[in-house]
């Protein structure tokens, strides 16, 4: 009986292993709703708030980006950054920057 038990278990994992290597465990329109957000320009809404342009690097944040283009600390608080960020990039949120992609950041060297 031992013997009927592991064989049925073996066959399930490489069932399972199967399914996930072919089809895969997350849907399809993920993947593709990720590809079309990085084709995306990215275009500012109109504000008065000063931005730069920086391409997102690896390991990059958007306070390290910030940060390195001022070269010295945050002036404002994280609450401040993060709402203009998204007023500079409509639709994008500071957590999900993707790398490789061009935003909008603001400039608060001025």
């Amino acid at each position: 009986m031992k013997k009927f038990f592991g064989f049925i278990l073996a066959v399930l994992i490489i069932y399972v292993i199967y399914i996930d290597l072919t089809v895969g465990t997350l849907p399809s329109t993920l993947t593709t709703q990720v590809d079309a957000k990085i084709e995306t320009p990215q275009t500012p809404l109109k504000t008065d708030i000063p931005s730069f342009e920086a391409k997102v690097e690896p390991g990059e944040t958007v306070i390290s980006i910030v940060e390195h283009q001022l070269d010295k600390p945050l002036p404002v608080s994280i609450t401040d950054l993060i709402q203009d960020f998204r007023k500079l990039n409509p639709g994008e949120t500071p957590e999900k920057i993707q790398i490789g992609t061009t935003y909008h950041f603001p400039d608060y060297s001025k």
